[in-house]
């Protein structure tokens, strides 16, 4: 039977099927790229919110513990949002007549909630417990960052499994003393590891990687 196609399509066909193979994983790694930008993670990215709410000012200058506005964190699975009276404790007194305050005011007025723009969210499937993590000795800074140096709040890590794991799996890099667990400036020491696994042992924490745990 006479040759349909000339030899050279053979060259042709095989780097078709090579670069076929390298712009699948080029493609693959671009997705993994988009998926942990900025714009799919937030991280990095400061969220507007109804009211220009400064945790620097908030916690570092005025030095305001995180318990005092999230008082849910230590015995409930949420932290809390603060109501407005919580606000108005402060700004009934202070800055009475800024501008920027009005929803504040507004809100405490009215008794309608401020409809505050949320930054640290897992996905619906995932069942996250603030108050097992506060006793086991993470800190808030561990997931949120220096929240004492945003202006404005934004996230610091992705929150996808991925970084979850690598905390569940190696839990005595990340556990602190729980006396520094809301403390913004703890620093962990050169003997963390040591530190680490003696508070694992003393807090009793599990290595728990079964997907029941997070998602139920």
């Amino acid at each position: 039977m006479a040759q349909i196609f000339h030899r050279s399509t053979n060259v042709l066909a095989k780097v078709s099927i090579f670069g076929a193979v390298f712009i699948l994983a080029g493609l693959g790694w671009a997705v993994g790229a988009f998926v942990r930008s900025p714009y799919v993670s937030g991280v990095g990215v400061a969220v507007q919110q109804p009211v220009p709410f400064s945790h620097k000012h908030h916690v570092a200058d005025v030095g305001i513990d995180c318990r005092y506005c999230h008082t849910s964190v230590e015995e409930s699975a949420f932290a809390g949002i603060p109501p407005t009276k919580t606000c108005m404790n402060c700004h009934a007194q202070l800055w009475t007549d800024a501008p920027m305050l009005e929803p504040v005011r507004e809100s405490y007025r009215t008794g309608k909630a401020i409809e505050w723009v949320r930054v640290h969210k897992v996905a619906d499937f995932v069942y996250f417990n603030h108050s097992i993590h506060v006793k086991k000795g993470i800190g808030c800074v561990t997931c949120h960052g220096r929240v004492d140096q945003m202006p404005l709040t934004w996230r610091v890590n992705t929150l996808y499994m991925e970084w979850c794991l690598e905390c569940h799996r190696n839990p005595e890099r990340f556990v602190r003393p729980r006396e520094h667990v809301f403390s913004m400036t703890w620093e962990p020491p050169k003997d963390q590891l040591a530190l680490g696994k003696k508070l694992v042992a003393d807090y009793k924490i599990q290595r728990l990687e079964s997907c029941s745990v997070c998602h139920r």
